[in-house]
């Protein structure tokens, strides 16, 4: 046997134990990984070290406890983190996954939701802490093939999974959209400056458009130039998600962002029926009229019919009242600061946010409508909907309400999985990353469902915290051959092994 040093294309170096068997080299051992050569040396003789003591065969010297643990651990051969594996493993495997039979694909799945970072860290990592040699390279020609060959299989698994979980039945689905920029400088055919949700209007980025049902399941995705208006995006989706999966009625919901005339035409012509959140402050003054003479109290709602047909909805909260007050104050109050600085013109002068309250004094000097700004507190806590459905004014407000999951969605998917700032240049892996994101945030979904239905106590993120603790040994034995061994050492790691049949 003798100590190899292996370059891999991350430019990680490999430390291995290697011997000769029919002149072939077989590895017995990978000692560790790095890149520095300090660290590197300090391998190399733990790797002449294992050389010595490694015989194939251990022979135990039973003369004391102490030898005998000491001769144990240098039986020991490998030591990996397995937790992840049988955790998220299982899932990805009972939702139907492994039927994209790649295991690369897995391993990235996985691999997001326990170390979301780029695809070359992942590839050090992969490396460092499973024992898997994956170069970046091969990672990125695997994401060519998945979006060639497989993404549609797996929206279809994930879809299918979704229906068994509702009982077969998909009947109202969530749309919304978010932006997700890039670092790099130049634009190109989808990757453009626009407004950025993130306030990043400096980078070039994508609009991501999401379809989740009312559990917050994914059930497909798009994306669209980063300078398109985010209401022209809802369309494509529901129509390709419609005719797939040959759906003859769908209530869609999602926020006033999405409204706009030419988009309430399409919904209708094409059978849609929706609930969509409402600009009442942007509808006609008969209509504003009458919402403001209901005079609606805390928990209360009235129904408006409006002359196209479509129903106005209006409900009004105390909490949405004191929230819109403060944040109309808050408003006032920037303004004023920058009138005094002398930062505001004529040209500021519009309806954008709280500048509607800017009038002019005479010929230069600009103040604010003291009266305009009042006058808005009488819309505080109302809020409206826009419907075509004939559920009851209830349900509208019940089903509405459930749009926060896909804000969660894309919360998680920012801040957990770590989904953007994307790297990608060619748009065919831009989308082959974002399905590497949407499989995962359906495990980690799926992985809420089990954990409350067990009643846990415990939430999908410290769940895969737990599970990243939990380690493997493999030893070679005196007979026996090769041992494996998970080391479920804290009263936690076992209540996760528990939960979920594994250990």
């Amino acid at each position: 046997m003798f100590v190899r040093r292996k370059s891999n294309k991350s430019g990680v170096v490999s430390i291995q134990v290697v011997t000769k068997i029919n002149g072939k080299s077989k590895l017995v051992k990978t000692i560790g990984s790095s890149k520095d050569e300090v660290e590197l040396k300090i391998l190399v003789e733990n790797g002449k070290h294992f050389i010595q003591t490694y015989k194939g065969q251990q022979t135990l010297d039973f003369s004391s406890p102490e030898s005998i643990i000491k001769s144990a651990f240098k039986s020991i051969t490998s030591h990996t983190e397995i937790g992840t594996e049988l955790l998220l493993g299982k899932i990805f495997e009972d939702i139907g996954f492994n039927k994209v039979n790649d295991t690369l694909f897995k391993e990235l799945v996985i691999a997001r939701l326990s170390y979301p970072v780029s695809k070359l860290k992942t590839s050090e990592y992969l490396l460092r802490y499973k024992d898997t040699e994956l170069p970046v390279h091969q990672i990125y020609r695997y994401l060519d093939k998945l979006y060639d060959q497989q993404k549609e299989h797996i929206q279809q698994i994930s879809y299918e999974h979704t229906l068994k979980v509702l009982s077969g039945v998909i009947s109202v689905v969530f749309y919304d959209v978010t932006t997700l920029y890039f670092q790099i400088d130049n634009e190109d055919e989808i990757r453009k400056r626009g407004f950025s949700k993130e306030g990043k209007h400096q980078n070039p980025q994508i609009i991501l458009g999401l379809l989740v049902s009312i559990d917050g399941y994914p059930l497909a995705f798009d994306i669209f130039e980063g300078n398109k208006f985010e209401g022209y995006t809802m369309l494509p989706i529901l129509d390709s998600f419609k005719r797939k999966y040959q759906l003859e009625k769908l209530i869609i919901v999602a926020d006033s962002g999405l409204l706009s005339s030419q988009n309430i035409i399409e919904l209708q012509q094409k059978d849609y029926e929706f609930i969509l959140g409402a600009r009442i402050k942007n509808e006609t003054q008969q209509i504003k009229d009458k919402i403001l003479a209901v005079d609606l109290k805390n928990g209360a709602s009235e129904i408006i019919e409006k002359q196209d047909g479509l129903r106005l909805i209006i409900s009004c909260s105390d909490k949405r009242a004191k929230k819109d007050s403060h944040n109309r104050k808050r408003g006032l109050q920037r303004l004023e600061k920058q009138l005094r600085s002398g930062k505001l013109t004529k040209s500021n002068i519009n309806n954008k946010g709280y500048n509607k309250y800017l009038k002019m004094d005479g010929e230069i000097k600009l103040s604010i409508d003291k009266d305009k700004y009042k006058a808005d507190a009488k819309w505080d806590g109302l809020k409206g909907y826009l419907t075509n459905t004939t559920l009851s004014k209830d349900e509208i407000i019940e089903n509405y309400a459930h749009l926060w999951k896909i804000e969660k969605a894309f919360r998680i998917s920012k801040h957990d999985l770590k989904i953007r700032p994307i790297y990608h240049r060619l748009q065919k892996r831009i989308e082959a990353h974002i399905t590497i994101n949407f499989v995962a945030y359906k495990i980690y979904k799926e992985l809420e469902r089990l954990l409350k239905e067990k009643k846990s106590g415990v939430s999908p993120e410290k769940a895969i915290e737990i599970a990243k603790s939990i380690y493997q040994i493999k030893a070679q034995t005196d007979g026996y051959g090769n041992i494996a061994q998970i080391l479920l050492l804290t009263e936690k790691q076992k209540y996760l092994a528990k939960l979920f049949d594994f250990g």
